[in-house]
């Protein structure tokens, strides 16, 4: 059965026309981490985060290496050339420096024509904010065709002493290109912040290791993200029961399933891409969603439930259909 998008229409409509994911070849399991000293277990690591092993980058491999790689796919899945990209945005909290940033350098070298270029770093969120941004963009004439990329390369900002947060980070960007369609497939944004708990997630600006206060995050996300998964949806003109696939932040297992039984959604298969591939932050939700549609776990069309939360603390939720 198809079941289509019944907010408000918009003309043009759009959609997510492609995606693609490229992950780090260095594969590090638990093991591995306790082999180079981190203080833990692989019991510890499975039961608190769900996670057996992430990709990290190789030394060389930057966060632009890793975004022009998954973009690439992203622009052969959708049948889009990068000339016709009206405007590239990169959504990450991980360059060596924030300035310059990294979507025009991106835009150049895939070959875009002098598009609009510029960074989102609202960390876990950002992906979902990116699409937003992009799906508004098409609706209003001011770009037809939107490259929205994630990428990430935490490795680089690890305290290997610290437990609670080097177990759980991984490397990998991921891409969708956005464009107009006669229907509406990405449903309305539903975001916002709770300010008061910004530096709940933080990286020191004098260590340059990510820190994170992990009971404060958990409750926040346990206690506050039901309902705004469940106003996206009503947004959209759905019910819980018509969603086909959850893609939340990949931040634990806990939560992500959590966050599944409290929302209640009986038909859905649920994105747990943490197990494989870590905590990338703002990619996670591309990742998993480009690799759950290569393994032929998401039907084209499907209507996928998306999560964001974390950095900020900034959050995001929106309907679109799987291209």
């Amino acid at each position: 059965m198809t079941v289509h998008l019944n907010a408000t229409p918009i003309t043009p409509g759009t959609r997510i026309l492609g995606v693609g994911h490229y992950r780090p070849a260095n594969t590090v399991t638990n093991l591995d981490l306790i082999d180079r000293g981190v203080d833990t277990s692989e019991e510890w690591i499975r039961t608190r985060v769900g996670i057996t092993e992430r990709r990290w980058a190789d030394p060389d491999e930057t966060v632009i290496d890793m975004a022009e790689r998954a973009s690439g796919k992203a622009l052969a899945d959708s049948g889009v050339e990068a000339r016709d990209i009206d405007l590239v945005l990169v959504v990450t909290s991980t360059l060596p420096s924030p300035v310059p940033a990294a979507a025009p350098e991106l835009a150049h070298r895939l070959g875009a024509l002098a598009p609009g270029a510029f960074d989102i770093g609202s960390g876990c969120s950002g992906f979902v904010y990116g699409l937003g941004v992009a799906s508004a963009a098409v609706q209003t004439g001011q770009a037809r065709h939107v490259l929205v990329v994630a990428s990430e390369r935490f490795s680089g900002w690890l305290d290997m002493n610290d437990r609670k947060t080097s177990v759980i980070l991984g490397d990998g960007a991921a891409a969708a290109v956005v464009g107009p369609a006669d229907h509406v497939g990405i449903g309305p944004v539903v975001w916002g912040s709770s300010g008061d708990l910004h530096d709940a997630v933080t990286i020191d600006e004098h260590t340059r290791y990510f820190r994170q206060e992990g009971q404060t995050v958990y409750r926040w996300v346990t206690t506050q993200m039901a309902p705004v998964a469940t106003a996206a949806i009503e947004r959209a003109g759905l019910l819980p029961e018509d969603i086909a696939v959850f893609v939340p932040h990949q931040a634990n297992l806990r939560i992500i399933d959590t966050l599944a039984t409290r929302i209640g959604l009986p038909n859905a298969v649920v994105a747990r891409d943490i197990v494989t591939s870590g905590n990338t932050s703002g990619t996670t939700i591309p990742l998993a969603m480009s690799r759950m549609k290569e393994a032929g776990e998401i039907p084209s069309g499907a209507p996928a439930l998306l999560l964001g939360f974390g950095s900020g603390l900034a959050y995001a939720a929106q309907v679109v259909l799987a291209p």
